[in-house]
C-alpha cells in the first residue's frame, strides 16, 4: 500500500478510472463538467448507511445536474456487489463505479478498514474496503472540496453541498485549505 497523504485544494487529484455497474466505464480525466465533478466514495454493498446516502444522492441528482455538476459513486466492491447495490438500492440514474483498487483508494486519501463479518444489513464485509469520502473536483482536475472519514457515521449531507455550491458560484468563492507548507517560526 502507498502512504496515506491528504489531497490539497487547488492541487491535481489522482486518476480515477473504474468500470460502471450496468456497463461502461468512468474516467475522471474525460469528465468535462461545466462547474464540478462530485466523487462520492462509499464503503460498499454491506453498508446500510451507504444505502441511505446513495439513495439521497439519487434523489438529488437532478439538482446537481442543474448546477452543472457531474456525479459518480465509487467503491472497492466487485462488479456483482456493485450491481446488486445498484438494483437493491434503486439507483437508476447515478453512475455506480466499482473495483476501485486499494492503492488507488489510498492515493485518494481514503482510509482502509478490515472486514469484521456480517453487518446489520446481514451482508458480509469484504476483507478490505475503503471508508467514505466526498470530493468536489474543478473542471481543471484540481480539488475544490474534500471530506474524508474514518467511520461510516456523520456524513456531509448532499442538501448542504448543493447550498454550498450555490454560494461558491454566486460569490466566486475560492477553494480553501490550500496551504501545503507552514512557515517556519523562530523559537
Amino acid at each position: 500500500m502507498t502512504d496515506l497523504s491528504p489531497l490539497f485544494p487547488r492541487q491535481p487529484v489522482p486518476a480515477l478510472k473504474v468500470q460502471l455497474a450496468g456497463g461502461g466505464s468512468f474516467d475522471l480525466s474525460r469528465e468535462k463538467p461545466e462547474r464540478f465533478a462530485l466523487a462520492v466514495f462509499y464503503r460498499g454493498l454491506h453498508c446500510p448507511i451507504c444505502k441511505v446516502q446513495l439513495k439521497d444522492l439519487e434523489a438529488k441528482l437532478s439538482e446537481f445536474a442543474k448546477r452543472s455538476v457531474s456525479v459518480i459513486a465509487v467503491s472497492c466492491d466487485s462488479k456483482d456487489r456493485a450491481e446488486k447495490a445498484q438494483a437493491d438500492w434503486g439507483l437508476t440514474d447515478v453512475r455506480v463505479g466499482y473495483g476501485l483498487d486499494l492503492n488507488a483508494a489510498r492515493a485518494w486519501g481514503l482510509f482502509i478498514s478490515t472486514g469484521r463479518g456480517a453487518t446489520s444489513a446481514g451482508i458480509e464485509e469484504p476483507a478490505l474496503f475503503s471508508e467514505p469520502a466526498i470530493y468536489l473536483i474543478q473542471p481543471d482536475g484540481t480539488l475544490y472540496f474534500g471530506s474524508v472519514q474514518t467511520m461510516p457515521f456523520a456524513r456531509p449531507q448532499f442538501a448542504d453541498i448543493l447550498s454550498a455550491i450555490d454560494i461558491v458560484v454566486a460569490k466566486n468563492y475560492p477553494a480553501r485549505g490550500e496551504v501545503t507548507e507552514l512557515p517556519r517560526v523562530a523559537a
